[in-house]
């Protein structure tokens, strides 16, 4: 005689309500000190802020001509100094993207998320994230577009989560919980629980 319950789907099929297993993380975040910043500084805004003071140092360089006067002179003079002026802008671009860069960096490694990127090695992935995002915040849309993209694959959002099938676990629901809904100790039941009316019967 068979077994009692449903039986099984053919093929192995699945039940609807089966359940995914998901991967717990930390609620207090991953632990330690941060990886060694994996990049190089921003190659494309490096360049251009070394072209900017080359161009400006030329400028002041031709200043110094003898025979430069009058109006040649004049505006020499206001070339060099828009030269100096985006030099320096860049110079500042460079400096306030390491900052973002370094404080991101040091953030995300502190996120629950951060305790499966080092177990995946994804140091680099979440770096490329850092670059893309400090770009984003400068005002760069394609920049924005590309972190959002990244920021999915590094489980960064809720949905992320979701398709990666990590969970945040919160070790503070068990003591949070209702006195009403802890578990009563062995061999004990609540007064308004029915089955304390019930007894053995010989």
């Amino acid at each position: 005689m068979g077994g009692m319950g449903p039986a099984p789907k053919p093929g192995g099929a699945r039940r609807r309500n089966a359940t995914v297993a998901m991967t717990p993380l930390p609620a207090g975040g991953r632990k330690g000190r941060p990886p060694k910043w994996p990049l190089q500084d921003d190659v494309v805004l490096t360049a251009r802020r070394d072209i900017a003071l080359r161009k400006a140092d030329d400028l002041e360089l031709a200043l110094l001509e003898p025979n430069l006067k009058g109006r040649a002179k004049a505006n020499a003079e206001k070339k060099a100094d828009s030269a100096r002026e985006a030099a320096l802008i860049l110079t500042k671009q460079l400096e306030a993207q390491q900052a973002v860069e370094a404080q991101l960096w040091r953030e995300l490694w502190a996120t629950p998320q951060a305790v499966m990127w080092q177990k995946l090695s994804w140091t680099r992935e979440v770096a490329q994230y850092v670059r893309w995002k400090s770009r984003a915040e400068s005002g760069d849309l394609d920049a924005a577009k590309e972190a959002r993209q990244i920021a999915d694959r590094l489980g960064l959002t809720p949905l992320a989560m979701l398709r990666l099938r990590w969970t945040i676990a919160d070790s503070n629901d068990a003591a949070a919980a209702p006195a009403s809904r802890r578990r009563p100790a062995s061999g004990s039941r609540r007064p308004d629980d029915p089955r304390a009316a019930l007894h053995i019967v010989e």
